[in-house]
């Protein structure tokens, strides 16, 4: 697990872009799992002016994303699939068949999470995982007490991730109740994770991975038993680590 201290959001969003950018160009095609939320926001943003300057192309990169809400159609604009067009994938080359997100709307919930899985295998794999970090110690929509070999599922979604994510939505009863996530051990098998941490409220949870042993129920703590995590995570996020004098 390699830490990457940025001095601030902005700096962590470019650090993790330019991350993002090399293996596009260094891989001939591909396959990026993609996080929602507000911490990739400035991420998105700078491969979205680094694409018109640079002309990084994407024709050749596939994606499938973390996880949607049930029960959100794809144009809504909470959904997930609204999200990636708005904020990457409408200002890149990408064609929009290449990017891959769970079917909030399926009538049959479960043969949907068996064809994310699918879908995942037949691809060969997520070569980079980008994730963001829960208050709660989330990743994806796995919520504690996840087990670690869950696969893509449906999830009831906990108050304090509802609660975290009613700023998007008119208010918090409008925040849909489920989704669907890819799985811990789907997101374990990634060849590579970029986990992405900004602000002095993620401190406490980052503290927490750390220092804890693996257990489900923190379940970012599985990270501590991949091959190949990067962790960028700015100055606030990383006070509680430098004020135990921890070495990273």
């Amino acid at each position: 697990m390699k830490i990457i201290e940025a001095k601030d959001y902005q700096d962590m969003s470019q650090s993790a872009a330019r991350f993002i950018i090399e293996q596009v160009n260094r891989l001939s095609a591909p396959v990026l799992g993609l996080a929602t939320g507000g911490t990739p926001l400035g991420t998105y943003q700078v491969l979205r002016e680094d694409h018109a300057r640079n002309k990084t192309t994407y024709k050749h990169v596939y994606t499938v994303n973390l996880d949607e809400y049930v029960g959100v159609s794809p144009d809504h604009e909470n959904s997930y699939t609204f999200y990636m067009k708005k904020q990457l994938f409408d200002h890149i080359d990408i064609p929009l068949s290449h990017t891959h997100l769970p079917n909030g709307m399926a009538c049959d919930q479960d043969a949907e999470c068996s064809r994310y899985e699918a879908l995942i295998e037949r691809l060969g794999g997520i070569d980079l995982q980008v994730l963001g970090l829960g208050l709660n110690g989330h990743i994806g929509f796995n919520e504690p007490g996840t087990p670690f070999s869950s696969k893509t599922h449906t999830v009831e979604l906990t108050q304090s991730t509802k609660e975290a994510n009613a700023r998007y939505f008119d208010s918090y009863d409008a925040v849909p109740s489920q989704a669907i996530t890819m799985g811990i051990s789907t997101i374990m098998k990634s060849k590579q994770i970029l986990l992405l941490v900004s602000g002095e409220k993620k401190a406490g949870i980052l503290a927490k991975l750390l220092t804890e042993e693996p257990n489900e129920d923190t379940p970012a703590s599985v990270l501590k038993t991949h091959q190949d995590v990067v962790i960028i995570a700015d100055s606030d996020a990383l006070s509680i680590v430098k004020e135990r004098g921890m070495a990273f």
